[in-house]
């Protein structure tokens, strides 16, 4: 984003730059574009003259953060669902509006009433998946897609530790990049990512299955439902503030560029490791550094279009504050706020009920609200506070009970002597 004033863009909007920026460049044509984006030639040609005219920020939609002129108002939203909760509660969405425009005279799309229904946490109606197994052309250009996958195996044959091979692979050029890690999982992900993306740049979109890490498994919760946005995992959530689309593969076959990668590699990788008498994963790690080259010459394809769409890697400090996990947490009146069972103290005032504490790759921790660091402390244990007891002051003259009290009276009786009476 160009020009003096600070731009918000949607990672779909940073695509369209890249993209645009590629045409002015006369790096790719404006049907190439076309293609890319999903648009006309036309369209093509208004987004060029925006950025000419505008700089990137004539890219932004110009009905952001205000309401569509096209909307459904209120009033009839609210009979459609009323209607469909008393007497179309069972139906799925495209029966229902069926019955709607026949019955009551309302004419609605099917897909507007399956979103206000999931909106509402209705969602007892599925649709019908087909298999899809046609076979795919690659992507023209490379950093147009990069699919990505772990593989879990004996990597070292029992002369080391289990580990797990992260891949990616270049659709158009089957160029690969690769780490091995102890596991699959968040941070492996970021972290191998963000190696990527030192050495060749950020792609405009990658291809991973449905793995927790890649996908949430989470039901959304209310606040989703109502702004009609899926849960997202934490490598999802950091692919989005980069600009990256995360692509979700139903089947094996459907990133079958990866899954065949891992089977070669099983086959000469751990060959070449055992030639080498590798036995640590560290050392696995600094093989690759001088084998992928090698491989990648032997054995990728030149792209169908010699652009290469991979935008320039960000700033480490921006990098960093992406590629981390991110924790909403609760602030307590006390500038206090309780995670992974530590309490921590904030040191700055802030006017907020929920901050956000960053864990970084590097193994630093930060605590910020609206992208502001804040200062805090550790707080080793919390002050108990001392129990002060309470003693009666005693009286300076003992008490002597009269001749006639009850106790006296009892233990004269147990002892035999005579009863005491006035």
């Amino acid at each position: 984003m160009l020009g003096e004033d600070r731009v918000t863009m949607s990672g779909k909007e940073l695509r369209r730059v890249h993209v645009i920026r590629q045409v002015l460049a006369h790096r790719l044509t404006q049907k190439e574009a076309s293609t890319l984006l999903g648009v006309t030639d036309r369209q093509i040609r208004r987004l060029r003259r925006r950025v000419e005219q505008e700089g990137d920020q004539g890219l932004v939609h110009r009905g952001r953060g205000r309401p569509s002129n096209r909307r459904i108002p209120e009033g009839r939203k609210t009979k459609i669902l009323q209607l469909y909760e008393t007497r179309y509660g069972d139906f799925g969405p495209t029966l229902a509006v069926e019955k709607l425009a026949a019955h009551h005279g309302i004419t609605l799309s099917d897909e507007t009433l399956r979103r206000w229904l999931r909106a509402r946490g209705i969602d007892h109606f599925t649709r019908r998946k087909r298999p899809h197994r046609t076979w795919r052309v690659r992507k023209a250009h490379v950093g147009e897609l990069v699919q990505l996958d772990g593989s879990h195996h004996d990597w070292l044959e029992g002369r080391g530790p289990r580990c797990v091979l992260m891949a990616y692979i270049d659709d158009a050029s089957s160029r690969v990049f690769a780490r091995f890690y102890d596991h699959e999982g968040t941070i492996p992900a970021m972290d191998s990512f963000q190696r990527y993306m030192r050495r060749y740049g950020v792609p405009l979109a990658l291809y991973a299955d449905k793995h927790t890490t890649y996908q949430s498994p989470a039901n959304p919760t209310v606040d989703e439902q109502l702004a009609g946005v899926e849960p997202a995992s934490q490598f999802g959530r950091a692919l989005k503030e980069l600009g990256v689309q995360l692509l979700a593969a139903h089947s094996p076959q459907a990133k079958g560029r990866v899954e065949r990668l891992f089977k070669t590699l099983q086959d000469r990788l751990i060959k070449e490791l055992r030639l080498a008498g590798i036995a640590t994963m560290e050392d696995a790690n600094r093989f690759l550094e001088s084998y992928l080259p090698l491989y990648n010459q032997r054995f990728t394809v030149p792209p169908t279009q010699q652009a290469d769409l991979h935008r320039p890697t960000p700033r480490v400090r921006d990098l960093a504050r992406c590629l981390c996990i991110k924790t909403s947490r609760c602030l307590r009146k006390d500038c206090t706020i309780a995670h992974e069972g530590q309490l921590y103290q904030i040191h700055d005032s802030v006017r907020a009920t929920h901050v956000q504490v960053e864990e970084r790759l590097d193994g630093t921790r930060r605590i910020t609200h609206h992208g502001r660091a804040l200062g805090f402390h550790v707080i080793a244990a919390r002050p108990v506070p001392e129990r002060t007891v309470r003693t009666l002051p005693r009286s300076s003259h003992p008490v002597t009970p009269r001749p006639t009290h009850p106790w006296r009276t009892r233990w004269r009786s147990e002892r035999g002597a005579p009863t005491v009476t006035t």
